[in-house]
């Protein structure tokens, strides 16, 4: 087994997690001083969210420049210097690496626009549609929408034709076909590697191969076809990861490699993580996130605890044989878990974000926690859409709006998802802006900052911090933990969240109720007269739950 088999990861995104010098805007030199936060945590492994030199038209996630630091962030001295102090204290670096596609900016694509240019097939470009003039309605190549809404290719005069862009038009996909591009690609990550760091993580990695057809795609609202199918997953997608791990080492160094690969189901994330495959080491899937929407992440569905325990056992008993997950319900790009799928008033916050982080953390796999999560951090309330920053939400709203849809029913819906829920300063004590800043924060902080911060939940022995902090500890201390087997009890249950690990003579039991109602003792439920508790959520000695309540049991 590889070491990060037992490892706790940690995601930082560094606009917001500390801001070292007034700006307003967090850097790396915010996250040097706040490296004890994740030692008392536990945690074993950080994951960093781009810090490469980039437009910030995503955000970072469109980067001009691999091997450079984005001056708002800071110097590629002060990230050696971060990797310093993560090692030195025991903890590991992942860097987080988009490859599927570059800034608009990058000088790769700037010398690529010239349709004689040696890097013209560095990226996918296309005539525009026959019988139309280029750069008017309706002449994109395809009628394929980007991730971000609107039309999946740009019209580019200078060159008069079409370029590819899955996401933002200033994010132009990279030509993976081209040997060229890879083979560049695979040497800024050993570069990466050389200078310290730990392992990627591998943004939209399943779009590199591409499986976009020549015909237009079953039209939306606004004609465009924005069925994920259409361009993940494509033909030479194993032989893409394979040929990448060979060339930057990935098993050979015994890198932490985790692939963001949307639209997959068990069968494939086990293909991309079995070790005989020398692919990728786990992966981020997607459908346990999406219970709670329709067709879209726009259209609000209310949560049934059965579908998304289904979809978590899905992975818990595709994987178990062979291949690796991860477990996450929060991320940069996911509102706050309490908000969405516990309860955040003042009366279950705690107790909700607690029973999800046990319900979450017993599970096999790797599990992450986003910055702010481990405090029990609730969705923001912005307001009007011109207080988002978020791209995707920006670009939704305007498109909805265009169609006719009403503000107050699209602001209503972005408030619960957007991506800026997440993405709004890490709170680290009371005073002005939560610690995070001296001057204006780049986004608003949460104004429950005074009661959620970093300093209240230290001083508490009772809170989300120490919880976090016991399920952490209790990973690294059993190996049923890690390797267990899964078994999902009482899977149709719309309250109770219940299952057994295990491992030879050893069976713990996570009892977790999803629900602000109290509730019995299921009679189906193990033993638990000679069991131990390890781990609990509120201090009765009563089989009856209380709202939110979760346990786990080390059972005789």
């Amino acid at each position: 087994m590889a070491w990060w088999h037992g490892a706790v990861a940690y995601q930082i995104y560094p606009r917001s997690f500390a801001d070292s010098n007034g700006d307003g805007v967090g850097d790396l030199r915010g996250i040097i001083n706040h490296v004890d936060h994740l030692v008392a945590l536990g945690v074993d492994v950080v994951w960093l969210s781009p810090v490469y030199r980039s437009p910030m038209d995503d955000n970072g996630y469109d980067i001009s420049d691999y091997c450079d630091v984005d001056p708002s962030l800071g110097t590629l001295a002060d990230l050696d210097e971060l990797i310093a102090a993560l090692h030195a204290r025991g903890l590991k670096l992942v860097m987080d690496v988009v490859i599927n596609h570059t800034s608009d900016e990058h000088p790769w694509f700037v010398e690529s626009r010239e349709p004689g240019s040696p890097k013209r097939d560095w990226y996918i470009w296309r005539p525009a549609r026959p019988g139309f003039e280029p750069g008017t309605p309706g002449a994109e190549p395809t009628n394929a929408g980007s991730a971000f809404s609107g039309p999946a290719w740009a019209y580019d005069p200078q060159s008069g034709e079409y370029y590819l862009h899955v996401f933002s038009r200033k994010q132009p996909d990279l030509n993976w076909e081209n040997p060229e591009v890879r083979a560049e690609l695979y040497q800024m990550m050993r570069w990466w590697v050389e200078r310290g760091v730990d392992g990627f993580r591998l943004d939209v990695i399943n779009v590199i191969s591409k499986t976009y057809p020549p015909v237009d795609g079953p039209p939306g609202p606004d004609g465009l076809c924005y069925a994920l199918a259409q361009v993940a997953n494509g033909p030479r997608l194993h032989e893409f990861l394979a040929e990448m791990n060979a060339e930057v080492g990935f098993t050979q160094k015994e890198l932490f490699v985790v692939g963001e690969t949307p639209g997959i189901n068990a069968e494939l994330a086990r293909s991309f993580t079995d070790p005989v495959a020398r692919e990728l080491g786990m992966v981020f899937t997607f459908e346990h996130v999406e219970v709670d929407q329709g067709d879209s992440k726009w259209e609000l569905v209310p949560l049934q605890l059965s579908a998304l325990k289904a979809t978590l056992a899905e992975y818990q008993y595709g994987l178990e044989e062979a291949g690796w997950n991860s477990l996450y319900f929060e991320n940069h790009d996911q509102a706050r878990s309490v908000s969405r799928f516990g309860d955040d008033s003042p009366a279950f916050r705690v107790a909700s974000a607690k029973t999800l982080a046990t319900s979450l953390h017993l599970l096999k796999g790797t599990p992450y926690v986003y910055q702010g999560q481990e405090l029990g951090m609730t969705n923001a309330s912005l307001g009007g859409i011109e207080a988002y920053n978020d791209l995707e939400s920006i670009r939704f709203y305007n498109l909805a709006v265009s169609l006719g849809l009403p503000s107050e029913q699209l602001l209503s819906v972005i408030a619960a998802k957007s991506r800026d829920n997440a993405r709004t300063p890490m709170c680290w004590d009371a005073s002005e802006n939560a610690g995070f800043t001296t001057g204006t924060p780049w986004l608003p902080v949460n104004t429950n900052y005074p009661e959620i911060n970093a300093a209240a939940e230290l001083a508490d022995p009772d809170s989300v911090f120490h919880h976090y902090r016991k399920l952490i500890a209790l990973r690294h201390e059993l190996e049923v933990v890690r390797f267990g087997r899964f078994d999902l009890l009482l899977a149709e249950d719309e309250s109770l969240f219940c299952y057994t690990r295990t491992l030879a003579g050893d069976r713990l039991l996570v009892v977790a109720n999803w629900s602000a109602a109290p509730a019995d003792w299921p009679s189906v439920l193990p033993d638990v007269t000679a069991a131990e508790l390890l781990v609990g959520t509120h201090p009765s000695g009563e089989l009856r739950l209380a709202g939110w309540e979760s346990r786990v049991y080390r059972l005789g």
